[in-house]
């Protein structure tokens, strides 16, 4: 099974990368939300012209916020400076579009843009908003078609899982292990703890924080009464509610999402107590490398870790040694 790393594109990504590199990670995935972070394929090229070794991916990438030539015409760049390292998985941009007060995609418009950009990576002539489109890019501006970089699925739920075994070359998941793929991919998060730390360290609290939040913006987005019945969720609601208009709130909801813990989550933190060290991979070494044993015996080919806080490279260190060792 395949260890690997999900960072957002910062300034600092391609210094992420380079430790992840060094480490023996597998693959650098980086996320695409433009609301929250710097631009995807910028962090990837960068990435990819700064490294030797490591693999470079889009994780994941939301369709409809690029043309479907643009992101083709995206993957033979990367293609062009580093043969063979791209991988790239597109979902329905649940929280990217969220963040841009939008729900997700459909799953139709979905498969309809991987299926039109993997005919496009063949050289093929696809119909977009009426229009013929092809990449006919001249010799020494693009690789030759067809260009065979793979495209994963990020499927919840069984009709993005029937999709991703039609049309992907495998499937990556944010929540359970998903078996019966040969390229099987689980996004995990949390934190490796050291002897002596629980949670009220304030170090487990910035790096395990930044994850274990967004159940609760999930929530408010989906059913905000549902909050209520959440540890500190009653207060956490009343001050969100109060500090923005409806029509505006998703605009603060998710701020910091998955990479740092506001003033405002704070309290949720502090309410859930020892929960917070139930949140997804957070334990010592000995349970990280159990819950990496739990997964390759579920069927994941590879573990997508996404380390937050201030201080990623302690957590990148520290994940690599609890399961690479």
């Amino acid at each position: 099974m395949k260890i690997s790393c999900g960072l957002p594109p910062t300034k600092n990504v391609v210094e992420h990368a380079k430790h992840a590199e060094s480490l023996g990670y597998d693959r650098a995935w980086i996320f695409d939300s433009p609301a929250l972070y710097g631009d995807l394929w910028i962090a990837v090229a960068r990435i990819a012209e700064a490294t030797a070794r490591i693999g470079v991916g889009t994780a994941v990438a939301v369709p409809n916020l690029r043309h479907v030539l643009v992101t083709a015409s995206a993957i033979a760049s990367v293609e062009e400076l580093a043969p063979g390292r791209l991988a790239c998985a597109f979902g329905t941009g649940f929280t990217a579009r969220l963040a841009l007060g939008q729900k997700a995609l459909t799953w139709r418009y979905t498969r309809r843009y991987i299926e039109d950009l993997r005919a496009l990576l063949r050289g093929e002539t696809v119909v977009v908003d009426g229009g013929a489109c092809q990449m006919i890019h001249s010799l020494g501006f693009a690789p030759a078609r067809p260009i065979e970089t793979p495209l994963l699925v990020a499927a919840m739920g069984p009709k993005g899982i029937s999709i991703a075994k039609e049309i992907g070359d495998g499937v990556m998941s944010g929540s359970e292990p998903i078996s019966d793929f040969d390229w099987s991919a689980l996004v995990v998060s949390g934190t490796v703890l050291d002897a002596g730390e629980d949670h009220t360290t304030p170090r487990v609290v910035d790096a395990a924080g930044p994850w274990f939040v967004t159940s609760y913006h999930g929530m408010f987005e989906m059913a905000p009464e549902l909050i209520d019945t959440l540890p500190g969720g009653p207060e956490w609601r009343a001050a969100l509610e109060k500090e923005r208009p409806e029509g505006e709130r998703h605009l603060a909801l998710h701020e910091g999402h998955v990479v740092t813990v506001t003033d405002r989550d704070r309290p949720i933190i502090e309410a859930a107590g020892p929960g917070l060290l139930a949140w997804s991979w957070t334990g010592d070494r000995a349970a990280v490398r159990a819950k990496r044993d739990e997964a390759r015996a579920a069927g994941t080919t590879e573990v997508l870790y996404c380390p937050s806080g201030p201080d990623v490279a302690r957590e990148l260190d520290a994940f690599a040694d609890a399961v690479l060792a």
